[in-house]
């Protein structure tokens, strides 16, 4: 081979001459690769090397980790920001029941039909968790309304708190019981090892999910990590048992299918419709699932390749801790794979979300009207066993709809399996709705039910028997006398621990 390439050049030295100067080509840009990376492992070492303060396990005080770590801190510090409205969310604080009254409806005799807002960044976790309707206003211990489970993504010293008590007993524990113990918001604590920095699973549910399905989390690449710690909270689950465990519903698979063939299997219900008396389903918000079945995830990206994209600082590389849409950055995110312009890109993901939402609508109106006629077959005397294949039928179109609209970035992670889901309820909604003519029939109710006014969140919560009134006083008393002593008493830990 060599005998025959020598011959050539000798015959075409000009050939000769190009061959020579590809190579020193190549071997120059292979030198400034490897420049690069000894360059840059020099960088982060001496980031790593240099840090100011020891960060002690179970550090809680994000502040404490901003001192080693100053550019993945103030980039977090803005998660703070609201300043964020794309087409359908971001990062302000809508007023979701207000938007859709339709809503209050279909979660009638749940906590979330008195409050239900759009989600803000990472630093609002605890804030937006003590300042909810839906957590009571337990002035005593014996007011509570939910477990101390959800508590279970708000911050780092849930992972404190269940090393010094134990898992069972965080969960078993009431939630205002927790309460002057959470003095920080989600942050480096709940992803990373004080250590090493290595990403880590700090919820052991994730952990736990994992070992029933025969894997471990252990054997998880880097870039798989880049998800697997959005996972920990990112999720569908359920408060299992008596002692309200926190627990992924994985073991059939992660479909809303298979969720809901585990959730028939073992006889869970979230809640008792107060209207329907369908034995209903709550999505929490299943992102991670819906994001595995979209074509980033099969593609290998990660949720922070676009949700962390990384930044420089002084030739130093970084990964953006502001936790936020892609679409307030698609220069920084969408940008760095696809070549298309900003305006073609964002134009592309609202097209899905219009026509996800041309499904919803149509889906909500049917359940809002499946769970009416199923009140009127109620009042004129149905019985269990007339009732129980429209139930079902209700419990699995509004689980549908629920899988889909409680993962806020449904249509954007897997549009076309969104799709899927939402107009699948549809049809379970409309086969509800004709089961339920069927046992109107039956019981001799003629003619078309008459739906209630509900064009607005107030005339809806009215609707369903809630007094919304006496909720808010109740709400603004606890706000007033209850979370100044919560926030002292994290303030005083802070202190003590410094």
């Amino acid at each position: 081979m060599l005998t025959k390439l020598s011959e050539f050049i000798q015959r075409k030295p000009v050939w000769g001459w190009l061959l020579f100067a590809g190579i020193v080509v190549v071997v120059f840009l292979v030198g400034l690769l490897a420049a690069s990376i000894t360059e840059r492992r020099a960088e982060i070492a001496s980031v790593y090397n240099n840090r100011k303060v020891e960060i002690k396990e179970h550090e809680t005080n994000n502040d404490v980790w901003g001192i080693n770590y100053p550019r993945e801190y103030q980039t977090w510090k803005k998660t703070a920001d609201m300043d964020f409205a794309s087409k359908h969310m971001g990062n302000v604080e809508d007023d979701v029941l207000a938007d859709r009254p339709a809503m209050v409806v279909l979660w009638a005799g749940y906590a979330f039909a008195m409050e239900y807002k759009a989600p803000r960044g990472h630093r609002h976790a605890v804030n937006d968790v003590t300042q909810t309707l839906r957590t009571g206003s337990p002035m005593k211990l014996e007011d509570n309304i939910q477990p101390g489970t959800c508590w279970s993504c708000k911050g780092p010293d849930v992972p404190r708190l269940m090393h010094e008590k134990g898992i069972e007993s965080f969960y078993a524990a009431k939630w205002s019981e927790w309460g002057p113990e959470m003095g920080d918001p989600v942050g480096c604590a709940d992803c990373h090892d004080p250590k090493t920095m290595a990403l880590t699973i700090t919820r052991p549910a994730l952990i736990e999910a994992f070992e029933r399905q025969g894997r471990s989390v252990n054997d998880a690449t880097a870039q798989e990590m880049r998800s697997l710690a959005c996972a920990q909270c990112h999720v569908e689950y359920y408060f299992k048992g008596d002692g309200k465990y926190l627990t992924f519903p994985w073991d059939e698979g992660m479909t809303v299918e298979t969720i809901e063939a585990y959730y028939d299997k073992v006889g869970y219900v979230d809640w008792v419709h107060s209207l329907s008396k369908a034995p209903m389903l709550k999505a929490q918000h299943p992102d991670y699932e819906l994001f595995k079945l979209g074509p980033h995830a099969q593609r290998g990206l990660s949720c922070a390749d676009c949700h962390m994209p990384y930044k420089t600082d002084g030739g130093i590389k970084f990964s953006d801790h502001q936790v936020v849409s892609p679409l307030k950055n698609i220069a920084g995110t969408c940008q760095t794979c696809h070549n298309d312009t900003e305006d073609k890109l964002r134009g592309y993901v609202y097209e899905y979300q219009d026509k996800a939402l041309e499904i919803r609508d149509r889906l909500e109106t049917a359940l809002v009207k499946a769970h009416v006629m199923a009140k009127a077959a109620w009042d004129n005397g149905a019985a269990d066993k007339q009732m129980n294949q429209a139930l079902q039928l209700v419990r699995q179109a509004q689980w549908r709809w629920d899988f889909t609209v409680a993962s806020h970035g449904s249509t954007f992670h897997a549009p076309v399996e969104a799709i899927r889901i939402l107009s699948h309820g549809l049809d379970r909604a409309l086969q509800a709705q004709l089961a339920l003519q069927s046992v109107l029939r039956d019981l001799g109710v003629k003619g078309e039910i008459t739906l209630p006014d509900i064009s607005t969140k107030a005339k809806a919560q009215s609707y369903i028997g809630l007094d919304m009134p006496v909720i808010q006083q109740r709400k603004a008393a606890f706000v007033e006398h209850v979370v100044p002593t919560w926030i002292q008493a994290a303030e005083q830990r802070h202190a003590t621990a410094l």
